[in-house]
């Protein structure tokens, strides 16, 4: 009998399919070709029949040349840092795609001279908050350069209780003393008063520093000072407020903004471009013109600025419609409620062990900690957690008392089709 394995198709003529060549063009060539050889191979194995060669290739082709893939968040945290944070509106993911080419980030086309970088997007950033803005890659960015400026080989005066660790195991203490200022902590874990700080300041102190608790809460017997009564003191304050929040929201009323601390008489307030705020990540930057100048001067900005694709995703944020962690934000509770319901109902007519349940969600990324929001979710065995993430598209739940949970207030409305067929996939 003729070896099988003489049928399997040859690597240019699985290249020249139609669909295929169209891959080598958008992907490259190289990686197309390396799934064809990897189908071949399968081939030969007997794990695919020799005609499938080409329908394997094409079902193994990734959505871009990156690895990263596209994954439906389902586990209820808005800002979810090992996803990526804040997910780009359309607006803005349209932006980034007309900056990627030549543009006049840094040009002026009527003039035909240099023009300042970001003029646009900086405009923007004024406009929602009315103050002097300066735009970095991340918040400890932020910090490092308000550091760098203000406070080398000088102190700066912060709480006990406000020395955070961050992601991945960085602290907020470490990232300061690395500039060559010096710490001057007072008053205690879970009580520092407007008297130490005071007490504190003398001719060596840069600035002081008000840190919001990120991913706790300290409560009981405890006392802070106010931003206005630090701005009482003489000397600069910087406040981190971290999350990003531009001004008070209904649903965080605990939850730190750059209006209100800017009001509170903070010198500069620094805040992440991609939790709240809605955009991509960034550092930034709002306060009194001398002090934002004088920041954008210093030598380590330029190490510190961010590129195109940032400013055009930043201005798009806020030009543009509300951006997805608004959107999730601020969720009618009863259309959550409404799309879960429907969403079991589809499985279960499909044979699937669903039902609608009620969630909590929260902000995550570090943002309004101990802040719970009610929300509506699909529960489905436990088995199914792993299946949903090893699919197409992977969907990340979360595991509730054996169940798997997908929580809708993560999930657009627009990607619940996308989400109910990931499910019925993996049956």
């Amino acid at each position: 009998m003729a070896d099988p394995r003489r049928a399997i198709p040859r690597t240019d003529t699985v290249l020249a399919e139609p669909p295929v060549a169209k891959a080598a063009e958008t992907l490259g060539r190289d990686l197309v070709k390396a799934l064809v050889v990897a189908a071949q191979q399968r081939a030969r194995a007997g794990e695919i029949e020799p005609g499938e060669v080409v329908d394997e290739v094409l079902a193994r082709l990734p959505v871009t040349v990156s690895s990263l893939r596209p994954v439906l968040n389902a586990t209820g945290v808005l800002v979810h840092t090992n996803l990526g944070r804040a997910p780009l509106s359309p607006a803005a993911l349209d932006a980034v795609v007309a900056a990627g080419g030549t543009t006049d980030v840094e040009f002026d086309l009527e003039t035909g001279e240099r023009a300042k970088r970001g003029r646009s997007a900086l405009a923007a950033l004024a406009d929602a908050v009315p103050s002097a803005v300066h735009v970095v890659n991340n918040n400890a960015a932020a910090l490092l350069l308000c550091a760098l400026a203000l406070a080398q080989g000088k102190e700066i005066v912060v709480g006990r209780g406000e020395l955070v660790e961050i992601g991945d195991g960085f602290r907020i203490p470490d990232l300061l003393a690395s500039t060559g200022a010096r710490l001057r902590e007072v008053g205690t874990t879970n009580r520092t008063t407007v008297g130490d700080y005071a007490a504190a300041i003398g001719p060596d102190t840069g600035f002081v520093l008000k840190v919001h608790p990120s991913n706790y809460r300290v409560t009981g017997f405890t006392a802070e000072a106010s931003i206005a009564e630090l701005a009482g003191l003489g000397v600069p304050v910087v406040a981190d407020v971290g999350s990003g929040l531009l001004a008070p929201h209904p649903l965080l009323p605990g939850e730190p903004d750059v209006t209100t601390a800017l009001a509170g008489g903070a010198t500069v307030v620094t805040a992440s471009g991609d939790k709240l705020f809605g955009g991509p990540q960034a550092g930034l930057l709002f306060g009194d013109t001398a002090v934002i100048e004088r920041l954008r001067r210093h030598p380590a900005a330029r190490a510190l600025r961010v590129d195109k694709l940032t400013l055009a995703a930043l201005e798009a944020t806020l030009r543009g419609p509300e951006p997805p962690v608004r959107a999730a934000l601020d969720a009618d509770l009863g259309e959550l409620r409404t799309r879960a319901e429907a969403l079991a109902t589809s499985l279960r007519s499909a044979g699937i062990d669903a039902e609608a349940v009620p969630s909590t969600a929260v902000v995550g990324g570090g943002g309004a900690p101990g802040v719970d929001l009610p929300s509506a979710a699909v529960a489905l065995p436990a088995r199914y957690a792993t299946a949903l993430r090893l699919g197409e598209p992977p969907v990340v739940g979360r595991i509730v008392r054996d169940r798997c949970l997908l929580d809708l207030r993560t999930v657009r409305p627009a990607d619940d089709p996308a989400l109910r067929e990931a499910v019925r996939r993996c049956r």
